[in-house]
């Protein structure tokens, strides 16, 4: 026998023995959680179920298993089990009504490392997203950044990057496996880029140190030095350097590209439904003096383009898998127990697309917020924030600038396909990501006077 042959060998035994430890770890660990776990499609070994979901549509495939197996499942993510708590009255109870038992934020295996264009065709993604991203600086940094600022642009591409790769099929598996996924490489790209955001953001804090003023006070980064400052002669604090770039951190990504994605699906329904952008601007002309900007006040007397806004942002389901949460104990809910440490999805897809809740749950439709005199009405099942505990903290700002946003942009501007393009090629489908973005299209826009 040649060493090769003896080292192939040694190999395969190894593999084969490996196989074997795992596949009777698997069955054992079924056994254990059979009677207690809520219901699901049976998981196989080492690869769980995922022989039955589709990673790149991975809300859709809950959609399938949340029809067949009810509102509260199991599912095998490889050796990750998660469950999924599925429709309106089930996530309320769970993330409401028992928001305790679930308010603990999942750890993911990768959170362990680390203008417009004169009515030609223009891509809506960077300067959207830099408009957008401009609100959160003002908050986060005291001042805004101007739009060909090449280090703004390139934090705002990398947020934008990041948040494609995070919900990609390599960082699941990454996620679901991380010990075995290390070779696809996906989660190194991530981390370097977070690096590239976290050696920025030190910088911004060094220099925002070094000519602080506590009577002048800009953002939240004087306002968490000026805490510091207050609390410096206690023995403990929670307001240390790594809280602040951590929190920083969170903002400006979550602000940047969540409400600029939604403002991106609203100019692309315009494009694919004219009669309801027209109607919008009507409401807009009617109620607005030309040469004035619209305010938040405005909202209350113009309840079509907040349903069609609060419509966009249901039809959009842009994060459709919620942020996971985990378990801190075991948890008993509906008649299951779901043991501690188990991450769970309170899946937003089957809030907003809930046919028991929603008129016609798959189409854009924005009589879904008005009633029979077209007065704006909510909605119960209207979680595009989620709920509960770990309900986003930014819904009240997204809120007012989507608004403000979306409301200025048809104020002034009409939104059309490029030439060649009818309203029946528009495509609703979005793309892959954490967050559901559009995919790539052309826009054109005209001046409304």
């Amino acid at each position: 026998m040649t060493l090769l042959t003896y080292i192939l060998t040694r190999i395969d035994l190894l593999l084969y023995f490996t196989c074997i430890v795992l596949f009777f770890y698997w069955i054992n660990r079924s056994k254990k959680s059979k009677e207690k776990m809520p219901p699901g499609p049976k998981p196989l070994p080492i690869i769980g179920n995922l022989n039955v979901v589709d990673l790149k549509n991975l809300h859709e495939s809950l959609m399938e298993l949340h029809e067949k197996f009810g509102d509260i499942f199991t599912v095998h993510f490889g050796p990750k089990v998660m469950v999924v708590i599925a429709g309106y009255r089930a996530v309320k109870d769970a993330l409401v009504n028992q928001a305790d038992d679930f308010g603990e934020r999942a750890d993911a295996a990768l959170f362990k490392l680390i203008s417009k264009e004169k009515e030609k065709p223009f891509d809506t993604n960077l300067i959207t997203n830099c408009a957008v991203s401009n609100v959160i600086c003002s908050i986060i940094f005291g001042e805004r950044f101007e739009y060909n600022d090449s280090t703004f642009k390139k934090l705002v591409q990398i947020i934008n990057e990041n948040e494609k790769l995070i919900g990609s099929p390599k960082l699941m598996l990454f996620n679901f496996f991380p010990r075995i996924s290390t070779f696809l490489g996906t989660h190194k790209q991530i981390v370097q880029n977070f690096d590239y955001l976290k050696e920025f953001v030190l910088k911004r804090i060094k220099h925002q140190r070094q000519v602080f003023d506590t009577n002048a006070i800009s953002g939240y980064i004087d306002a968490y030095l000026l805490k510091q400052e207050q609390e410096s002669t206690k023995a403990e604090t929670h307001f240390d350097d790594k809280d602040m770039v951590f929190s920083v951190l969170d903002l400006f990504a979550a602000g940047t590209e969540t409400t600029s994605t939604t403002l991106r699906w609203g100019i692309l329904l315009m494009m694919k439904y004219p009669e309801i952008q027209k109607k919008v601007q009507e409401e807009i002309q009617t109620n607005i003096k030309q040469g004035q900007m619209p305010t938040v006040d405005d909202r209350r007397n113009m309840p079509y383009t907040e349903a069609v806004v609060h419509e966009i942002q249901r039809f959009a389901n842009i994060v459709p898998l919620n942020v996971p949460h985990t378990t801190p104990n075991d948890v008993y809910f509906r008649g299951y127990c779901i043991p501690k440490g188990t991450d769970v999805i309170p899946f937003l897809t089957s809030v907003l697309h809930d046919k028991t809740q929603w008129e016609t749950p798959h189409q854009f439709n924005p009589k879904h917020f008005l009633d029979a005199n077209g007065k704006f009405v909510k909605r119960d099942a209207f979680m595009p924030f989620s709920a509960g505990r770990r309900v986003c903290v930014g819904e009240s700002l997204a809120k007012m600038e989507l608004f403000l946003f979306f409301t200025g942009l048809l104020q002034t501007f009409t939104f059309f396909p490029p030439p060649g393009v009818s309203r029946e090629d528009i495509s609703l489908k979005p793309g892959t990501g954490l967050i559901l973005l559009p995919l790539p299209h052309l826009v054109c826009a005209k001046l409304n006077y």
